[in-house]
């Protein structure tokens, strides 16, 4: 039985959003922060997965206790999928938001076709090796201009199919509901809820 899981990611963006999420799909699992003596992981993989595996095995080694990490990317037709794995640091590696929507947005310039996918790929992994994976997309477009004051990273330039409204638009709630990790958590925690029951 899981009755506790060391988060790795310390985004605290990331990580509020993620405890609202599990904290519905698995209510008996406490989600614990990732210690500050484990450091941040080199996100080098060439997929999401790797970089979620990257994270988790070393949160999981590093504690001894299973351990969720997650890595999420936006893929964007016109640019033949880009920035995908590179999201966090399309515009450098000490990115912030602004600066990636900013870059993305001028990437797309003139652009007719804006379709996007926000995906996101989550892994539960324990000391021993065992692992649980789950996938979520959500399909949509890239508004021409940044929208709306909630969500992170390039919630406010994001519109899912069935919205007229960015995910900076939609209240957390609402986001959380349908979103790309909740579907990717949601999915996880299916595969969990037989190893959190009494």
């Amino acid at each position: 039985m899981i009755e506790r899981l060391v988060l790795a990611s310390a985004n605290p963006d990331k990580a509020a959003e993620i405890e609202a999420i599990i904290g519905a799909a698995l209510p008996g699992v406490t989600l614990v922060a990732r210690p500050v003596s484990v450091p941040d992981v080199v996100e080098d993989g060439e997929t999401l997965l790797d970089n979620a595996r990257l994270k988790a095995v070393a949160v999981a080694d590093a504690t001894g206790e299973p351990a969720l990490a997650d890595d999420t990317g936006l893929e964007v037709d016109a640019l033949d999928g880009a920035p995908g794995v590179f999201s966090a640091r399309y515009a450098g590696a000490k990115a912030t938001y602004a600066a990636n929507v900013a870059k993305l947005l001028d990437a797309l310039s003139g652009a007719d076709n804006r379709r996007a996918r926000f995906r996101t790929v989550a892994v539960v992994r324990w000391p021993d090796g065992r692992e649980v994976v789950g996938e979520g997309f959500v399909t949509g477009r890239i508004a021409s201009s940044p929208r709306g004051e909630g969500g992170f990273g390039y919630d406010p330039v994001f519109v899912p199919d069935g919205f007229d409204r960015s995910y900076a638009e939609l209240s957390a709630a609402e986001k959380n509901a349908m979103s790309h990790r909740s579907r990717a958590l949601s999915a996880l925690a299916s595969q969990l809820v037989d190893l959190t029951s009494p």
